[in-house]
């Protein structure tokens, strides 16, 4: 088996020690582990830990579903909803990779395509208005059609499609329902619409989505998985589907998921 290792940089002294636990606890397992930095290094892997919280695992999950990697992450963030294991039950976690008795679940993830460009999501794809500079605009009028057929016409800050598995992100702050990460399903949210009737959506994954501009002077950010990859204008059309890639995570095959709800949320705590 061949483990890679994945840490958020900005913390690296901290991580440089738990690297080093890594290494030698899989050693006389005859486990191969690789610091991982670019995304051709996940090539060959089987297994990628990664340390650090959800922003971590999203900047590389959607490559590790492109290769067929397994994720197993260890939680060194904030809320980490995609992490398995707390920072204390690291050596829990190496156990489960060695003796190979673990369970994998399974997270759909969006496909993204406009103009010639084509990016993929695990949580979220957001089309919103742009607060950068001379680009700076105020709402955004923005169509929505879910499988040819109108959802609504907004005049919002944007509209975010997300994942079951991002219901809990964006999504849920923009007033969102959260979806269990199994449902086969997405959420259309507009962000702060000026509308008394427009609200979240959901529907069945195995829908298209698509989301046109409405204002052709006005610039737009294409943000994916949180991070802006683009600022366009114009009569911008944007296709949304459901990947024929997905996200395998190691799991310890419990299913926690409202449990790990209310803790992470603050809701209730043990």
């Amino acid at each position: 088996m061949k483990v890679g290792i994945y840490y958020n940089k900005n913390h690296l002294k901290e991580n440089l020690k738990y690297i080093e636990e890594i290494e030698s606890f899989f050693k006389p397992n005859g486990i191969k582990t690789n610091i991982v930095s670019t995304p051709d290094e996940l090539d060959g892997l089987d297994v990628l830990l990664v340390l650090g919280g959800d922003g971590t695992i999203l900047t590389v999950a959607s490559e590790c579903a492109r290769r067929y990697v397994k994720i197993l992450g260890i939680n060194y963030g904030h809320l980490g909803f995609l992490t398995e294991f707390e920072q204390e039950r690291i050596t829990d976690a190496l156990k489960l990779i060695c003796n190979g008795n673990f369970a994998t679940k399974n997270r759909i993830m969006l496909e993204i395509s406009y103009a010639d460009k084509k990016f993929y999501a695990l949580n979220d794809f957001v089309i919103q208005r742009s607060t950068g500079g001379q680009n700076f605009s105020n709402t955004v009028s923005l169509n929505a059609e879910i499988d040819g057929v109108t959802v609504d016409n907004y005049s919002a800050d944007g509209i975010i499609v997300s994942t079951s598995t991002g219901s809990t992100a964006y999504s849920l702050s923009a007033g969102g329902s959260v979806l269990a990460p199994d449902l086969n399903a997405f959420i259309l949210t507009p962000i702060c619409a000026h509308s008394l009737h427009s609200r979240p959506v959901v529907f069945n994954a195995n829908s298209v989505v698509t989301v046109n501009s409405l204002s052709p002077k006005t610039q737009l950010n294409v943000v994916v998985d949180g991070k802006i990859l683009d600022t366009v204008s114009g009569n911008a059309r944007f296709t949304v589907r459901k990947s024929d890639f997905v996200a395998e995570f190691i799991s310890r095959g419990d299913k926690d998921f409202f449990d790990k709800l209310l803790i992470k949320l603050n809701i209730w705590s043990k």
